[in-house]
């Protein structure tokens, strides 16, 4: 296997950890919705990059192999000459393929255990349309995503409900109907899985937890049209919820994240899309970056193909 190509598959490995502070720096200049779409899109994006270049290594150790199983020729004493380094990068591409197919596995597996746990608990309890009454416990609420066929659920703890006036129960409500609506849990669980691919991707997931509880509290903000009530909402709630369990990113809470960011952002105007030269710089980057990616990743497809021609050519003699 050409040595050039293997060295292109190895910087597509490394390149992620740079890719990861650009999406992050990018996504703090973005409105919040643009912002976790953005986040998910490069988690998705960098995962790929990774099993494509390590699927490379594979397919080219698998063509080897081929060549090896030939009865004698000039071809099979051509490939024995490099079979050491080629067969062992082969073979390295594939445990770290079947590692991070495992990892995505139980992953998965955790994802929907954790989603069968929780609907279990609130089997049987007060349920009025979307949402679900947990009689007495501490202040909690989180939004419960939709299962083997059950629609999604707000469940909210009596204890919650009893430390807000009206106002504020009407932020909440708004604020966990905008995680269900916008389906935030399934960027969650992208990011998550994504992880398994790269460790670098790991590191975009508190960002996107965070962007995903800023846009539904615009959301919840334009809902009630008044940002004020809704920062002093997301305050109240958040303090009231600060002794109950921290959830899961596949259950976003209204107590989720950074709340004094949260909130600070509330008391300012409506997010829009941001101009000027740091927008520029970090998209720029981004890109460039997930495209070099991209580039490199696909350096083990060409020498793949480059590997095809030269056994042909070899083969022709």
């Amino acid at each position: 296997m050409n040595l050039l190509v293997v060295l292109l598959v190895v910087v597509a490995l490394v390149w992620p950890w740079a890719a990861v502070p650009a999406a992050r720096r990018l996504a703090g200049l973005l409105p919040p919705k643009a912002a976790a779409l953005t986040l998910a899109g490069s988690a998705v994006l960098l995962a790929g990059s990774t099993v494509w270049a390590l699927g490379g290594l594979v397919a080219g150790g698998l063509l080897h192999l081929q060549l090896l199983a030939e009865d004698g020729g000039v071809a099979k004493s051509w490939a024995a000459d490099g079979s050491p380094v080629t067969l062992a990068v082969a073979g390295a591409g594939l445990a770290v393929l079947l590692v991070v197919l495992g990892l995505m596995v139980r992953l998965w597996r955790r994802q929907r255990a954790l989603l069968e746990r929780t609907w279990r608990t609130v089997e049987g309890q007060p349920d009025a349309a979307d949402l679900v009454v947990v009689p007495g416990g501490a202040p909690d609420a989180f939004a419960l995503p939709g299962h083997r066929g059950r629609p999604g659920r707000i469940v909210v703890t009596a204890g919650m409900l009893r430390g807000l006036d009206a106002p504020a129960r009407d932020v909440l409500l708004a604020h966990e109907r905008a995680h269900l609506a916008g389906r935030h849990h399934l960027l969650a669980r992208t990011v998550q899985l994504a992880s398994a691919a790269h460790p670098a991707v790991r590191a975009l997931a508190p960002e996107l937890s965070f962007q995903l509880e800023r846009w539904a509290d615009e959301d919840a903000a334009a809902a009630v049209g008044d940002r004020k009530l809704a920062a002093t909402a997301v305050a109240r709630a958040a303090l009231a919820a600060s002794s109950a369990q921290r959830r899961p990113s596949l259950l976003p809470a209204i107590g989720t994240g950074p709340v004094p960011r949260r909130v600070g952002a509330l008391l300012g105007p409506a997010p829009g899309l941001p101009r000027g030269r740091g927008l520029r710089a970090a998209a720029g980057a981004l890109l460039a970056v997930v495209a070099l990616s991209s580039v490199l990743s696909s350096g083990s497809a060409y020498g793949l193909h480059e590997y095809v021609e030269r056994v042909q050519e070899i083969v022709g003699r």
